[in-house]
């Protein structure tokens, strides 16, 4: 509904429900249509469902071990063999993915407590805030992120079990996962905080903190959501880069990375060690690294419905 005022245009917060509604059901619309980015998501979804239910689907638990079934081709018996200690290889790679997962979706949690807080502060301060944050963002931009990530864990400890090891690695990804998130926010937020409804808000005397909630982080959702969708697999390849140097996931929770560093040793001779866990890790990335391609564009204003 609109009202005509003295020639002026005022819309009702019923036709803003109505085009926000719109604008995520053309979203929508944009990415079903984009069939790579559908079959890719039938993919994340399938390894998120394999995370779930890896109590149900795998044959035996990840840390079940016979020594004399070790080192077994793939079989009957053993779908995809076993590892070195005669643990079954398909149930480590179900739970595999579940730790994968657990590591992508938790650092995406920790940027974003830490990224969206900062990123507001910035963006709706300015001044010296921003000067402060910033600052900051570029000092840690500085150092490289797997080095840092190392010494994190060296602090943290790299001797613990599986659980805490998780925790560790989480903590250390997620502290440096945080840096891109929080410029985005500041960037979306110096983008729309002078647009005429904030401008409004402010003239009515709604405060800084109302402003932010209820006008301008649902402004920025769109790119944040396509920067978390793309961050999973960043994080899920970093974990998989730290279990590989021994920096990681500890015994006896499986973990991909720590998977194909321990098949060294027999990649020669025994190539399914290798092979599955890498082949996971590349599907997961790369389904969710299109899935997230497939939402930039479906969220870009731009596009034609």
């Amino acid at each position: 509904m609109t009202l005509a005022a003295d020639n002026q245009t005022v819309v009702t917060p019923q036709v803003h429900r109505e085009r926000a509604s719109s604008l995520w059901r053309d979203a929508r619309r944009r990415f079903f249509r984009n069939k790579l980015a559908v079959a890719a998501f039938i993919v994340m979804m399938f390894l998120i469902l394999t995370a779930v239910f890896a109590d149900v689907l795998a044959p035996a638990p990840y840390d079940y071990s016979v020594l004399s079934d070790a080192l077994q081709f793939p079989s009957r018996a053993h779908w995809l063999g076993t590892d070195s200690v005669g643990r079954d290889y398909m149930s480590r790679l179900i739970y595999g993915a579940r730790t994968s997962l657990i590591v992508g979706f938790s650092v995406q949690a920790v940027a974003l407590a830490i990224g969206v807080p900062l990123g507001l502060l910035a963006g709706m301060r300015g001044g010296w805030v921003d000067y402060i944050v910033m600052r900051w963002v570029e000092v840690l931009t500085a150092i490289p992120g797997v080095l840092f990530a190392l010494f994190l864990i060296s602090i943290l400890g790299t001797h613990q079990n599986g659980p805490q090891s998780l925790r560790n690695v989480i903590l250390a990804i997620g502290l440096i996962g945080w840096i891109d998130i929080c410029r985005l926010t500041r960037a979306q937020l110096l983008s729309l905080r002078e647009k005429d409804y904030v401008l409004a808000a402010r003239a009515i005397g709604s405060s800084s903190f109302r402003i932010a909630g209820r006008h301008l982080l649902p402004n920025a959702l769109a790119p944040l959501i396509v920067a978390v969708t793309l961050g999973v697999p960043a994080a899920i390849f970093a974990e998989a880069g730290l279990s590989f140097l021994g920096f990681g996931i500890n015994e006896p929770l499986p973990s991909w990375g720590k998977m194909v560093a321990d098949s060294n040793s027999y990649i020669r001779v025994y190539w399914h060690l290798g092979f599955f866990p890498t082949l996971m890790i590349a599907l997961t990335m790369l389904s969710f690294a299109f899935v997230g391609d497939g939402m930039r564009d479906a969220l870009d204003p731009n596009q034609t419905k």
